[in-house]
């Protein structure tokens, strides 16, 4: 039997934990809850006051069916809708469009216009929920539908709670859904920084994300390294679009895995605050104590799912949502157990919700806050996820910048050699995954996916058609010639951009504009 061995990051885990482990500095490590460096969380009373906020993602198919599961979701009890997008309206493309063929709903929800929006959000109150949204490249597009949507419900945008993942860097790093080269790329995230400070001030108007990067590989150490590494650069970004950084830095949110590796997760998060702390304070001299709190939501692991014996995942998802609370995260999504299979049935998310609820309502983690503070083994790996990631941050700066680093392939080969080493042992069977290479069985039970109507493809075309045959075209190709004129000048390009969307352009013409005037990135491309 294995005496013991090393953590995710890489570090050893000693068998016993001593007095002797903790760091010589601990006190000022570790400050009180809701007080610089924020180790221990970034409010004062954490949950005990109120618990986190439960998210579900969910999406697909038509607007109208994830609308559906919506209302399902919150009748539920989900505090906050969390929308995934379809891939080709991830990638800034038309359901009718050639290349979006065979995509059209498969992987979350299409939409092309306000028309989509519209019935996406039919009969939810928009200033009663926290709408997160899965987007990025065109992110700043779909915000604004939902502030048109909004405003024709009489919602104001200074009502509007939600986030949009808007985070481009790490696209280039781990995931591939990007449009526009970096440059222009981090403007279109600056400009959207400047717009929702002036029109929809509660908005997180970024999602850093490190979760990707670790559904593809990354250790608990590069996911926090590569993720503030990027939200440095969005600092940079902001500051040289002309903003003060307690103008913006407050507004940050990120958006971090949860593993089955629980003590190490929990210091992760311990870590990631403490990082962004003092690089917030002393790099950037924010003043705000809401520019230096890291803020974060949390999903549980989907690359750690099985499709093997998928009732098994119901096990996983509780001990990472576990994690995620004892890390002190502020929203948290919990997969449901099939998504290693399909998207998820009604029930399966049901049930994904409910374990947040049990965490929440049946345990006493709500009584106290931090309940890890102190502890030998949490404090010591706490120490060790910190100089791991100081020190690939470092690693990063030496490029120049995130930029530089990303297309010199640094983040994104760390990362291939970490998730290569993991398919090794999961391969040799050094690393046990229950179901897949040990506690197996010989047949497995017989299970129903959800299913996506093929024939949305066709509807969504239709819709289309319709949309161009009533618009106002005149209307539509003035609002797009003042989007243009203001892509290839300095003006903010979402206030244009709304117009368009008012008018009925579509996400795709909209995007399509903006690719004309920045252009297309491949990654042979130097900026």
């Amino acid at each position: 039997m294995n005496q013991r061995r090393s953590s995710e990051s890489g570090f050893p885990i000693n068998g016993v934990y001593t007095e002797a482990d903790l760091p010589e500095d601990l006190d000022s490590r570790l400050g009180s809850p809701g007080e610089f460096p924020y180790t221990r969380g970034v409010y004062p009373t954490m949950y005990t006051s109120r618990p986190w906020t439960m998210r579900q993602y969910a999406g697909f198919g038509t607007a109208t069916e994830s609308n559906a599961r919506y209302h399902q979701l919150l009748r539920a009890g989900t505090m906050g809708l969390s929308v995934a997008f379809d891939l080709p309206t991830q990638m800034g493309y038309d359901s009718d469009e050639p290349i979006a063929h065979g995509e059209v709903g498969k992987v979350g929800v299409a939409i092309d216009s306000i028309e989509d929006m519209r019935l996406l959000f039919a009969d939810i109150p928009l200033d009663k929920v926290s709408t997160s949204m899965t987007i990025n490249a065109p992110g700043s597009v779909l915000l604004l539908l939902y502030q048109l949507v909004a405003e024709e419900n009489g919602v104001p945008g200074t009502a509007l709670n939600g986030t949009i993942q808007n985070d481009i860097l790490k696209e280039y790093i781990a995931r591939g859904t990007y449009i526009f080269p970096p440059k222009p790329s981090l403007r279109l995230v600056a400009d959207t920084f400047a717009y929702c400070r002036k029109e929809v001030p509660k908005w997180n108007t970024i999602s850093i994300s490190g979760y990707h990067m670790a559904e593809a590989g990354a250790t608990p150490a590069q996911e926090i390294a590569f993720t503030l590494a990027n939200g440095v650069e969005y600092v940079r970004a902001a500051l040289a679009a002309g903003l003060a950084v307690d103008d913006f830095a407050p507004r940050l949110s990120f958006f971090f895995v949860a593993r089955t590796t629980l003590l190490e997760e929990v210091a992760k998060f311990r870590a990631a605050r403490r990082i962004w702390a003092r690089l917030m304070r002393d790099d950037f001299g924010a003043k705000d104590p809401k520019s230096m709190m890291l803020r974060f939501h949390t999903q549980t692991a989907g690359v750690q799912l099985t499709a093997q014996q998928p009732e098994v995942n119901l096990v996983r998802v509780a001990v990472q949502g576990l994690a995620a609370v004892l890390g002190g995260t502020q929203s948290l999504h919990t997969n449901s157990f099939d998504e290693a299979i399909a998207l998820p049935t009604e029930k399966a998310a049901r049930l994904a919700l409910r374990t947040q609820q049990v965490l929440a309502y049946e345990t006493d983690l709500t009584a106290t806050v931090d309940p890890f503070a102190g502890s030998y083994v949490v404090e010591a790996m706490t120490a060790e996820i910190e100089a791991a990631a100081v020190e690939l941050m470092e690693r990063v700066a030496d490029h120049g910048s995130a930029v530089d680093a990303i297309e010199a392939g640094f983040q994104k080969r760390e990362i291939e050699q970490s998730a290569y080493r993991i398919a090794q042992e999961i391969d040799s069977g050094e690393r046990v995954v229950v179901g897949l290479n040990r506690f197996t069985v010989d047949e497995e039970e017989p299970y129903e996916p959800l299913r996506v109507d093929p024939t949305i493809e066709a509807a969504q075309a239709e819709r289309l058609a319709r949309l161009r045959a009533e618009r106002d075209a005149d209307a539509v190709a003035r609002a797009l010639a003042d989007l243009r004129a203001a892509a290839e000048g300095t003006d903010n390009v979402l206030y244009p951009m709304k117009e368009a969307l008012r008018a009925r352009a579509t996400v795709g013409e909209v995007c399509g504009t903006l690719r004309e005037v920045w252009g297309l990135y491949r990654p042979t491309d130097r900026f």
